[in-house]
């Protein structure tokens, strides 16, 4: 039998589009941080109408896209979609543990999380929110770890009533790590954990590409830190209350445990189940 060369349609089938790669699609939830192909604008989404998306950039400057229009994420083409309603599987939380749902908050446990630091104990209700409710835990602010054995001895711990606590910039030598020697040679010292990350500050925890940059700058010592980054960052940072609204930017880039450095996820998950535990 003779080959037929012309029994093919080279024509035939979705000759167009071959070899080209296929945009992947992309639902349109909020705070999900995409870049609008033609202008370049990249932010946050913030609000989602039928026909359009409302993005809201680093610097709180907020544009209104066609919802059909083309985007990227980290540099790739993505189509955006409504998202869908139908569960697809158990939810979960920003800390990525599995969802309860619509469970009530249990009666606060008698154990205690202690973070020093404002904006870290916001860190931790941003992400951990929903599973510390969901376990009775309460997070109490810690102003500085300065006064950490007499609070340790005027709660007095014990086996079902626990104390952990997160630190800032615990590292072998510093103030900080000796104060929590201190507390675990204590009498009370089994019932209580002292961890801490190696970040300067609880920014630092946030993965740099979130705010747009590569890695967090490294700011002079005669500069106080936080004013070396919004400055770095291109924010005002004159007042406490610029520092604070730099702040907001900062956790409002955050949506998930996948935002956060291991260094600090680790600790945090640790204080829970030490706090926790039966």
């Amino acid at each position: 039998m003779m080959d037929d060369r012309y029994v093919t349609d080279v024509l035939s089938g979705d000759w167009k589009n071959a070899g080209r790669k296929a945009v992947p699609t992309v639902e349109a939830v909020r705070d999900l941080v995409i870049e609008d192909a033609a202008s370049g604008f990249c932010g946050a989404i913030t609000r989602l109408e039928a026909q359009t998306v409302e993005l809201e950039d680093y610097f709180g400057k907020k544009r209104v896209f066609p919802l059909t229009g083309s985007f990227l994420i980290d540099g790739e083409p993505v189509r955006l979609v409504v998202p869908s309603r139908a569960a697809g599987g158990p939810a979960r939380t920003a800390s990525g543990s599995f969802s309860v749902g619509e469970q009530k908050a249990r009666v606060a446990r008698a154990s205690r999380i202690f973070v020093e630091g404002r904006h870290d104990a916001e860190l931790v209700e941003r992400v951990w929110g929903d599973d510390l409710r969901v376990e009775g835990v309460v997070v109490e602010y810690l102003e500085g770890v300065d006064d950490l054995d007499a609070i340790v001895k005027e709660f007095r711990p014990d086996r079902s009533r626990r104390i952990g606590v997160l630190v800032d910039h615990l590292v072998p030598g510093s103030k900080e790590s000796r104060i929590a020697e201190q507390v675990a040679r204590g009498p009370y010292g089994a019932h209580v954990l002292v961890v801490g990350h190696p970040f300067v500050d609880i920014w630092q925890a946030v993965k740099p590409e979130r705010v747009g940059l590569d890695a967090w700058p490294a700011i002079p010592r005669s500069v106080p830190w936080k004013h070396g980054i919004c400055a770095a960052l291109g924010l005002p940072h004159e007042t406490q209350a610029d520092i604070a609204r730099a702040w907001k930017r900062i956790l409002g880039r955050v949506r998930s445990f996948s935002d956060l450095e291991p260094e600090l996820l680790g600790r945090v998950e640790h204080l829970i189940d030490f706090v926790t535990e039966p």
